[in-house]
């Protein structure tokens, strides 16, 4: 099966600031990102076809930029949410008093955010909705989601290892393709 991977568009957030599962706003220049990620999904349907699935996280920067490009009617899942930062939420990592930031900061990869989750709980989630996906008679989907969410994909699939996961990091607005048995 080949997955399209789309990043939502740029937040209205300030750099720094924790904000995960947080429903935040984007960037007054939407609609001209969101123009651009269209524009290549729509070459991309031109060239390979149509998707015969597609999906979104329900947070309203997934499932904004998944109606802009066509998409409107994509499954919202909450698997597809970005990780759960819980007590961190919209704060600035550089203000955060939690001692448990730092064990955090030493292995992400295995130390929950105070209230929240770890990135392996979040990779476990992702990784069971394409488990899930995989049962399915899809051959080509669309899904709009998160940073975390694309890298959790991209290490499902083999395509990223885990320690470089954050080098990965998919820009805002971009795709990334794909391919699971």
């Amino acid at each position: 099966m080949e997955i399209t991977l789309i990043r939502h568009t740029a937040v209205d957030v300030p750099r720094g600031v924790c904000y995960g599962q947080t429903d935040v706003p984007l960037k007054e220049s939407f609609e001209q990102e969101a123009s651009v990620t269209a524009g290549l999904l729509s070459e991309q349907v031109t060239v390979e076809g149509a998707f015969d699935g597609s999906f979104t996280s329900p947070l309203s920067r997934c499932t904004r930029l998944a109606t802009a490009c066509g998409y409107g009617d994509a499954v919202r899942d909450d698997r597809l949410k970005e990780i759960d930062f819980g007590q961190w939420e919209m704060q600035r990592f550089d203000t955060i008093q939690d001692p448990r930031l730092q064990e955090w900061f030493g292995d992400y990869y295995n130390v929950q955010a105070t209230g929240g989750e770890s990135f392996m709980m979040q990779y476990q989630r992702v990784a069971a909705f394409l488990d899930e996906l995989k049962q399915q008679p899809y051959e080509r989907v669309a899904i709009f989601a998160h940073g975390g969410v694309l890298i959790c994909a991209q290490i499902y699939a083999g395509t990223v290892a885990k320690e470089e996961a954050f080098e990965a990091l998919t820009p805002y607005g971009g795709i990334v393709r794909i391919c699971i048995e």
